[in-house]
């Protein structure tokens, strides 16, 4: 970012003006937040942003250029908390899909692993967008309106919100009363925040914890969040921690006039958490305002960007989504494994379940494209019991005597207590799950969802199931075909996100081509790679040659173009 100057655009008939005021959160209107789908509730415009407490009031003042007196806006907020105030906010909600819809798509905002090289390692790391500013200047409508003007499918948002402290009971007392300082540099865990967000910036899977502002307590349940391509971080001192601020690759104060923020953070706390008037303003001239003064608005210094009126100054939004995008444009990687390893012997990780007359034969019935539907599913499942015994083989056996009825003892092999975990790659992968049950008593099972973006060819993750305390498991990693390898090394780095142990991921798949192996074994060198034949052979279209088609499609019965990545669709 050294080649970034900082901005400040006017406003309209005067220079730029910094108001004062602070509190924890970018606060705007629901209308605001979510152009798309005006006077939706709070929650549904971002309603998975990693850790957002929903802080948002009823009919902000965001969308026009700048609210009347200070006064006419306070005689219209009520004196004491609305009859039912709105207690449960997004931080206490059930977890809702991580989604961000406007009037053209769909944003996913729970992220997902970047897209990773050959060798395993990310293209690069995200790019991450901090945003700060005081209490309800509108950081949150600032994200929201960069991530959908970006064009990015996948993008992480984080808020700051979600960092605060565990209040002890005589913390939780003063709170009670408004008197404990949540602007104060104090009240936020910025160990935590550091280290979650480099992990992300990496691309690794981290916990949020959850932050409930009724109870101002963590919730137990912390969520998942996953890297992505860009991050977009914001908070009230987002600039004020220097290892947070060598995280950010473009940093944004948004500032908004001190009356503007004063109404909102006025309506949030009276309309959604039950407070009256007097408590509302005597934590604003406690605690707000002076903290904004002494640790936020000096932070404008290190902004590369300074942002008059939020959401609503399109010239600065156009300017930051121009310079991301410069940074985001890379080669696609999709030529550089359909081009890698080519003429290489296979890798000593991989195994080939030996080719009897029984499996040529069953082979042979499968790739038929005469056989029917009840055929290829009896000779599959057949095939894969044997792949399943086959690659159970390879797990740690340690030697033990047993007794046998006869009296006599007998040197036998047993496995060594750890458990396996089977995690199929939907949706064909999954026809290999009752296979493995039958092998295995009592297996716990996952499910991983790539699909392939037709737009970019990537691989991009969309749903992720898996077992509790996973890392010290065995785990049989199950996929129908492998043809690029792109799908099952994005399934594989989610394992590895996850804590489990490189050599103890088992890839089992009923074909293989080579470069797949080649891409997986290169990229995963002690991932073990099981399989009942390899094909030498992957078309323009990225399709296994002879190969056996789309075994989902004649798996499951079903026809047409399909969508779904390399387990589905003859591979990506």
């Amino acid at each position: 970012m050294g080649a970034w100057s900082r901005w400040a655009w006017p406003r309209s008939g005067a220079g730029l003006h910094r108001g004062r005021g602070s509190g924890r959160g970018g606060v705007c209107s629901p209308a605001a937040r979510s152009p798309s789908r005006p006077g939706s509730p709070r929650g549904r415009a971002a309603m998975a942003a990693a850790g957002a407490e929903e802080r948002r009031g009823a009919a902000g003042p965001e969308r026009g250029p700048g609210p009347g007196p200070l006064g006419s806006l306070l005689s219209r907020l009520p004196l004491a908390p609305a009859p039912a105030p709105r207690r449960r906010t997004a931080s206490q909600c059930k977890p809702e899909p991580p989604l961000l819809r406007t009037s053209k798509r769909t944003i996913y905002t729970a992220g997902r692993p970047p897209w990773y090289s050959e060798t395993g390692a990310p293209v690069d790391e995200a790019f991450v967008i901090g945003l700060c500013g005081g209490s309800a200047s509108g950081k949150t409508t600032v994200a929201t309106r960069i991530i959908e003007a970006l064009d990015v499918p996948w993008v992480v948002l984080l808020s700051m919100d979600s960092f605060y402290k565990v209040l002890d009971e005589g913390q939780q007392a003063l709170a009670a009363r408004s008197d404990y300082n949540f602007d104060h540099p104090d009240a936020f865990d910025f160990e935590l925040l550091v280290s979650v967000l480099r992990k992300l910036k990496k691309g690794k899977s981290v916990k949020v914890p959850v932050y409930d502002f009724t109870t101002h307590s963590r919730r137990r349940e912390w969520k998942t969040v996953y890297g992505a391509n860009v991050i977009v971080f914001e908070g009230i001192l987002a600039f004020a921690n220097k290892e947070l601020l060598k995280l950010l690759d473009m940093k944004v104060f948004v500032d908004t006039d001190s009356d503007i923020r004063l109404v909102r953070r006025l309506q949030r706390d009276i309309m959604e958490r039950g407070r009256d008037v007097a408590g509302v303003i005597k934590q604003y001239n406690k605690f707000v305002k002076p903290a904004f003064e002494q640790y936020i608005e000096p932070t404008v210094q290190v902004a590369d960007i300074v942002v008059p009126r939020g959401g609503e100054n399109f010239v600065a939004l156009d300017l930051i989504v121009q310079h991301v995008h410069s940074q985001l444009e890379k080669v696609s990687q999709g030529a550089a494994l359909a081009s890698a390893h080519q003429g290489q012997p296979l890798p000593k990780t991989l195994s080939v379940l030996e080719s009897t007359p029984q499996v040529r034969g069953m082979h042979t019935i499968i790739r038929n494209k005469d056989t029917t539907r009840d055929e290829f599913i009896f000779y599959s499942k057949r095939l894969m019991r044997l792949l399943i015994e086959h690659a159970l083989s390879f797990l740690p056996l340690k030697s033990v005597t047993v007794e046998t009825p006869q009296g006599t003892m007998y040197e036998g092999k047993r496995f060594h207590r750890q458990r396996i975990t089977g995690v199929s790659i939907l949706r064909a992968g999954e026809t290999m799950e009752q296979a493995l049950t039958a092998v295995c008593k009592d297996i716990r099972l996952g499910k991983i969802l790539i699909q392939t973006n037709l737009d970019t060819g990537e691989p991009e993750l969309h749903y992720l199931r898996l077992p509790k305390e996973i890392s010290e498991d065995y785990v049989i990693l199950m996929d129908s075909t492998v043809s690029t390898g792109a799908a099952a090394m994005m399934a594989v780095r989610v394992l590895l996100d996850h804590d489990v142990q490189e050599d103890r991921i088992f890839l089992l798949s009923l074909l293989m081509a080579e470069m797949g192996v080649h891409s997986v074994a290169y990229a995963f060198p002690r991932v073990h790679i099981i399989t009942t034949a390899v094909d030498k052979r992957v078309n323009e279209e990225f399709h296994i040659i002879p190969g056996i088609g789309n075994f989902g499609d004649r798996y499951f019965g079903t026809d047409g173009p399909s969508a779904w990545c390399e387990n589905d669709s003859m591979d990506c």
